[in-house]
């Protein structure tokens, strides 16, 4: 079996105009959502193998608040990466459980698209920032992953785990 950890960026700050959006930083908010998604990754038990990540300065961020202790490949591939180009790159994968860390509006139409059924959250539609979906697939590899091949099994957004924390 192999699970997917697919996680959009947390919140990233807009404040210096002059940065281009692949180098804008994680605001205040962003970075308490990171650890904070971490944290609920860990007592979950959703623990990566390894992380594909995008090489933006907000999903490297995101990734390193985790604070999640696995290989990690940050690749220009899933820079704003459309639903395809992020399967391509997890169907590369050799882990049994990997986090995928990415943008919208790829990172939600990959979510709805590679599930059999969508989780019954208000939000898994829109993937707002530091969303989180777990999904397992009963194949061997991850070459094998088509769409609708796996099964939801979590789903979460920071402000929940925040309000859960009573942060």
């Amino acid at each position: 079996m192999l699970t997917l950890i697919l996680m959009r960026h947390a919140k990233s700050s807009w404040d210096d105009p002059s940065l281009s959006d692949h180098d804008r930083p994680l605001n205040t908010r962003g970075k308490r959502s990171a650890i904070a998604m971490g944290g609920w990754l860990r007592a979950q038990g959703h623990l990566p193998d390894a992380a594909l990540v995008s090489s933006s300065e907000r999903t490297t961020q995101t990734f390193y608040g985790l604070a999640t202790d696995v290989p990690v490949r940050f690749t220009s591939r899933l820079y704003h990466a459309s639903d395809h180009d992020m399967l391509s790159a997890l169907q590369t994968a050799d882990s049994h459980t990997i986090l995928m860390l990415g943008h919208n509006p790829g990172i939600s139409i990959f979510a709805r698209r590679i599930v059999v059924a969508r989780p019954r959250h208000p939000r898994f539609d829109d993937y707002p920032t530091g969303a989180t979906l777990v999904a397992q697939f009963y194949l061997y590899r991850w070459a094998d992953v088509e769409w609708g091949t796996g099964e939801a099994i979590d789903f979460a957004i920071p402000r929940e785990v925040l309000a859960q924390a009573g942060l």
